[in-house]
């Protein structure tokens, strides 16, 4: 064992007392690798949650307010006032996933908003330069109005990584959607998700449960929420989109942050669950940033969960808590990460910096077995 590996167990060793005595052993065992696709998921179960941890992410206030003249000008183009009629491509009410659901087969990387478009795929190298691998999840907000980037998605394809992508409906009415007024825009949106025919993985509206979007708590009902999220699903079911992965993306709970039950579309609606959360101090550990809002998803479906936004804040400890956070998905057995590897809008650096820090990110990411295409 190489004296910076030795470094990061002993820093872990300090930080294991926040994994329960019911979590998982510490070690998985090794698994061969496995094929991206999968055709069904499986079933339902309810558990009881658990103690209540908390830490909310810093959001990107000033990304959002660049996209808002071009998600204005898009609502002329898309919004149609018309409700979408029944198709003969209709399809089952169940979410059928196209993705494998097994644990620690997912590494990607979260670039942001993207207010014109896709973001460039240096951004993607430069974070394989730093994981020892690339990812196979690329994720981004779409400003909405937006066209599916299919061109972008076909490059991501080629790199044997999937497109994530994130339609949140900044200075766009919430209810609108849910009522059909944007029905042209979204089967449009299908229709090339479904030419393109490769996975892709979608989520609306993320971090509902936040207080800090306008589409969030305290600002839209979680009813019209779920309403509209139900709308968007059935619409690209109708158009025939089944390489979709439906990805209900909440925030983890703290200050700003409410219990997630109030927003749940129901289990014929979701793929995966993602959670968004972030080691932003020195004393964080897994179940303080995770643990509620995991035992909040728990009690409400057995789903699959991914960590679709997280980063330890740059620091003395960010190799710590780097090795803690992989620690907490083999244990918790989460599909992985998305790591937001840029500098937040608000100051808070995210990146993985330091020989340390690579060094823990790259030990994690070797360690789990990462479905490809």
């Amino acid at each position: 064992m190489s004296p910076v590996e030795e470094r990061l167990r002993a820093a872990f060793q300090a930080k294991a007392g926040d994994i329960p005595a019911s979590a998982p052993p510490l070690r998985l065992p090794a698994r061969p690798r496995r094929s991206l696709f999968l055709a069904h998921g499986g079933g339902e179960k309810k558990r009881a949650p658990g103690s209540r941890g908390w830490r909310r992410r810093a959001a990107p206030v000033a990304s959002a307010v660049l996209v808002v003249a071009v998600i204005a000008a898009s609502a002329v183009v898309f919004g149609d006032g018309h409700s979408t009629a029944p198709s003969s491509r209709a399809h089952a009410s169940a979410a059928r996933p196209l993705l494998v659901p097994r644990p620690s087969s997912y590494l990607g990387v979260y670039l942001g908003v993207s207010p014109t478009g896709p973001p460039s795929y240096q951004a993607v190298q430069s974070f394989a330069a730093v994981a020892g691998t690339g990812p196979n999840l690329v994720e981004y907000v779409s400003a909405w109005g937006q066209r599916f980037a299919a061109a972008y998605a076909q490059t991501l394809s080629k790199h044997r990584a999937v497109m994530v992508v994130q339609l949140d409906p900044l200075a766009t009415s919430v209810a609108a959607i849910a009522a059909g007024r944007y029905d042209r825009y979204l089967r449009s949106y299908a229709d090339s998700v479904r030419d393109f025919g490769e996975p892709v993985v979608i989520g609306f509206a993320n971090e509902m449960n936040a207080n800090w979007w306008s589409w969030g708590y305290g600002h839209t009902r979680p009813s019209q929420v779920v309403a509209a999220w139900r709308h968007i699903v059935t619409v690209f079911r109708r158009q025939g989109a089944d390489n979709v992965t439906w990805l209900w993306t909440i925030n983890a709970e703290g200050s700003g942050a409410r219990p997630v039950a109030a927003w749940w579309p129901g289990s014929g609606y979701v793929t995966w669950v993602g959670i968004d959360g972030y080691y932003t101090l020195a004393s964080d550990y897994f179940a303080d940033v995770f643990g509620a809002t995991i035992a909040q998803v728990r009690a409400l479906t057995s789903k699959p969960i991914l960590l679709s936004q997280t980063a330890a804040a740059l620091g003395a400890a960010q190799y710590a808590d780097i090795h803690n956070l992989f620690e907490g998905i083999f244990q918790y057995k989460l599909l992985g990460l998305v790591w937001a590897g840029m500098k937040s809008d608000v100051g808070v650096d995210w990146r993985v910096q330091g020989r340390l820090a690579e060094g823990a990110f790259r030990l994690g990411a070797a360690r789990m077995k990462l479905a490809r295409p």
